[in-house]
């Protein structure tokens, strides 16, 4: 949505690795115990590269396993950052990502490279991170927690995502929610 992911992207790469049945272990409706555990920082970078190498060969490298998984991470679109900006010229913006260390570090380091002058984080009241937040999309629980933590009120809050079930999670915490399909986050009316 401000960043495109493929998923398939690092299914391919796992795979190239030698990790055959990856696409068994992680897509974009549903991962294994491994992905969640690094999702809501129960697990850590090198905790994480450690149980992947237990799928694969033994010549694979850690940077290899870190190359792989960050596969999925596209390009930034500054003409999305630039909508983000003016959006929050109107908007108290905040920022709900599933995302890990070893992601926020590699799309911090091209956030930088590609849009310069601010960081991700700087787009946003704040930025929920689930590897620190420690809750991830799409449990009601996650977003009531961040409507809490914040004093919004559900009524007049919208969410927006690309994953149906996320915006199944916010609709059911009593969140406005809308699933962008085959859209670009700019062609909101907003």
């Amino acid at each position: 949505m401000i960043l495109d992911i493929d998923y398939q992207k690092t299914v391919d790469a796992f795979i190239a690795l030698g990790f055959e049945d990856f696409d068994q272990h992680y897509t974009q409706a549903k991962q294994s115990g491994i992905f969640d555990a690094l999702e809501i920082g129960q697990m850590n970078e090198d905790e994480f590269v450690a149980a992947m190498k237990k799928y694969l060969p033994e010549t694979v490298s850690d940077q290899q396993i870190i190359d792989a998984w960050n596969a999925l991470l596209l390009p930034w679109k500054k003409d999305r950052i630039d909508f983000i900006l003016e959006l929050q010229s109107r908007y108290n913006l905040y920022l709900f990502s599933n995302t890990n260390a070893i992601h926020k570090a590699h799309f911090d380091r091209t956030f930088q490279e590609k849009i310069g002058k601010y960081s991700l984080d700087d787009l946003f009241i704040k930025a929920y991170y689930s590897h620190i937040f420690g809750k991830r999309k799409p449990h009601p629980e996650s977003f009531e927690a961040l409507l809490k933590e914040n004093n919004l009120n559900p009524e007049e809050t919208l969410f927006v995502d690309d994953s149906i079930q996320h915006v199944e999670g916010a609709r059911k915490a009593g969140i406005h929610a809308i699933h962008l399909v085959g859209t670009d986050i700019r062609d909101l009316k907003l």
